[in-house]
């Protein structure tokens, strides 16, 4: 599938803010692990040094304020403009549940209200100097996600996917979406890939095998991360303490990114 010219319908960000590259972490559909490779990729940069934020553009399905322990909500300032919310690590965090009173509260909106509240938070929120700013999309190819390829200035995305040959489909569906609107793809990470055992170090492909190689074959994708199903991963996710994970699990794709 070609690229093809598109229309320019970026908008800029606030005075104060300065950021050098922003890369989205997309995913054809949910529950693939696109919020974790968000925040394992944020982490990453941040240990080599970057200033580093994350944008959550999962407005209706946020987790990234979860998986750092975020309990604060964001501010804003005597202008109306926001102020993130700032990690353990040093990582500013933008996303709804920072917003709302409670964070079980659902948020039910339309599209373009959601459209809405993904560019605020690119045009609105005092970032100040960024090295790297990931966003974290809405699954899917719908308005969300191509308001975000056509408003903000993204310079590559990352796709993660998990290994099932129906999420193959999706997969390519996210890709092409990604290409039509001349985005640059970073590479492919598949979460879940395997669960290595402890005893022998076998791989056990634990949800089929895996497809992410052959997807990158087919479309001409040169890096690929596998991540594997880790118990320490999982607990310090869902304790709050993902700032903690060490892991190089990631390491293809941060030296691409640092290559934008």
């Amino acid at each position: 599938m070609t690229e093809r010219k598109v229309p320019n319908f970026l908008i800029e960000s606030n005075t104060g803010s300065n950021i050098k590259n922003i890369v989205g972490i997309v995913s054809g559909k949910g529950g693939v692990g696109k919020s974790l490779v968000t925040c394992l990729l944020a982490n990453e940069m941040a240990k080599k040094g970057y200033k580093v934020g994350i944008m959550d553009g999962d407005i209706t399905g946020p987790s990234i304020p979860k998986y750092f322990g975020l309990t604060e909500k964001a501010t804003a300032d005597s202008e109306g403009h926001i102020n993130p919310v700032t990690t353990s690590n040093g990582i500013k965090v933008i996303s709804m549940n920072l917003m709302l009173p409670k964070d079980d509260d659902a948020v039910i909106w339309r599209g373009p209200v959601i459209a809405g509240v993904v560019k605020q938070f690119y045009q609105d929120v005092n970032w100040g100097d960024l090295d790297y700013l990931f966003v974290d999309m809405p699954p899917g190819t719908g308005d969300v996600p191509l308001t975000v390829f056509q408003s903000i200035p993204i310079k590559g995305i990352v796709v993660a996917m998990s290994p099932s040959g129906l999420v193959e489909i999706i997969v390519k569906k996210a890709l092409h979406m990604a290409k039509m609107m001349g985005k640059k793809v970073i590479g492919l990470v598949e979460n879940m890939s395997y669960l290595e055992c402890p005893d022998c170090g076998k791989h056990i492909e634990v949800f089929g095998t895996s497809t992410v190689d052959k997807i990158a074959e087919e479309e001409n994708i040169d890096t690929v991360c596998k991540l594997p199903i880790n118990p320490k991963i999982s607990k310090l996710t869902e304790t709050g303490k993902i700032s903690e994970v060490e892991t190089n699990y990631l390491e293809n794709i941060t030296e691409k990114i640092e290559t934008l």
